[in-house]
């Protein structure tokens, strides 16, 4: 009886022992690892170049870009939305730094490019204004002093002229005159070579009296042989009776 319940008990203990055995060589099965997260959108990349990078005012320049992942691009100054690549004509005005702003879902990149634009040259000086000949000047200047009938001494009116006229010559000494006397038609060609004479004279003794020297100036008389007016009246024999100053050449 005894030795029945030895074997009882042996057999219990080997199954017991079989199955914690056969439970311990069981395969263990991994278990499934989590989904990875899904990757963030790509960065943007862009470029930008200009060609040439130096002009003149006025010259023309190519722009061209490209860019990855950008879905919106835009240029400033002056040029705004592009394609995603491309190249597109620029005129600046002055030096100018061009940018291209790229924008997509991973973020935005910028990338520039400068243009120097050369001043223009300044505008070339007029040209000179022609300088008045000495005889244009002359004769712009010189006025006639006028007399009197059968008179040789100097009326107001004559001695503010010769007034004027003295200083011009001041002013250019290089000037030589020659006082011409001249007379109207009335009367001898003697007695108005003689008179026309005495109206030189009369003038050059008041321009001396002024400070002209003398030796700057000669006088000579053509009466009634050179008038200016051949008018047959007052007016026009008032026009010929007069001292003339012609520049001596």
């Amino acid at each position: 009886m005894q030795q029945g319940s030895i074997r009882k008990f042996a057999l219990v203990f080997g199954l017991v022992a079989l199955a914690l055995v056969g439970g311990g060589c069981k395969k263990k099965v991994a278990a499934t690892p989590p989904a990875p997260p899904p990757a963030p959108p790509a960065q943007p990349t862009v470029t930008l170049n200009a060609s040439p990078s130096t002009v003149n005012s006025g010259q023309t320049v190519t722009l061209s870009w490209s860019s990855t992942n950008a879905t919106d691009l835009d240029i400033e100054p002056g040029i705004g939305k592009v394609a995603p690549q491309g190249s597109t004509p620029a005129n600046p005005t002055q030096s100018t730094t061009y940018t291209i702003t790229a924008t997509g879902p991973g973020g935005s990149a910028t990338a520039t490019a400068h243009v120097d634009v050369n001043a223009p040259p300044p505008p070339p000086p007029p040209p000179a204004a022609a300088q008045p000949s000495m005889s244009d000047l002359f004769d712009q200047n010189v006025k006639d002093a006028y007399f009197d009938l059968d008179k040789s001494d100097l009326r107001p009116d004559a001695r503010a002229t010769l007034t004027k006229d003295a200083e011009f010559l001041r002013s250019y000494p290089q000037a030589r005159v020659s006082l011409e006397g001249h007379c109207d038609e009335r009367g001898s060609t003697e007695y108005n070579l003689g008179l026309g004479q005495r109206r030189a004279d009369s003038a050059k003794n008041f321009l001396v009296s002024l400070g002209i020297s003398a030796d700057r100036m000669t006088t000579v008389s053509y009466g009634k042989e050179r008038p200016v007016c051949t008018e047959h009246n007052e007016s026009c024999w008032q026009q010929n009776r007069r001292a003339h100053f012609v520049l001596s050449k």
